[in-house]
């Protein structure tokens, strides 16, 4: 089994509240804050089933305030909302890189259906 694609270079946009992260394999993406926040691995967000994931609303604004690596497998993000649980390995980043058009349009899907109406620009068209 080949390893999963390992980042060469993180860069956080924090004006266009965009996190750039290229992969050895030459992928790179361009992953908005709040996308990042929605779909943060940590309990919190996720819950432990699928039954107690916590839908989040409300953070077309948060930005990252601070990266810290840990080990050699993931980074730890700090949102300026006080969110800072759950670790993003690389396999997890290039997954949500990978798969960002299926799951933007689910989150818009269950927020939609939560009756929320987000209160900013889609942050995907704006780095069209």
């Amino acid at each position: 089994m080949s390893e999963s694609p390992r980042p060469t270079d993180i860069e956080l946009h924090q004006r266009s509240r965009v996190l750039e992260i290229a992969f050895d394999d030459g992928a790179r993406f361009l992953l908005p804050c709040e996308y990042l926040r929605v779909y943060s691995p940590s309990a919190e967000v996720r819950g432990h089933s699928p039954a107690t994931a916590k839908l989040q609303v409300g953070k077309e604004s948060v930005n990252i305030t601070e990266l810290r690596p840990i080990g050699a497998y993931a980074v730890k993000i700090f949102f300026d909302d006080g969110h800072n649980s759950g670790l993003y390995d690389w396999q997890y980043l290039y997954k949500l890189g990978r798969a960002w058009q299926p799951l933007w349009q689910d989150y818009l899907k269950r927020i939609a259906d939560a009756r929320y109406t987000r209160t900013a620009e889609d942050p995907f068209e704006a780095l069209k």
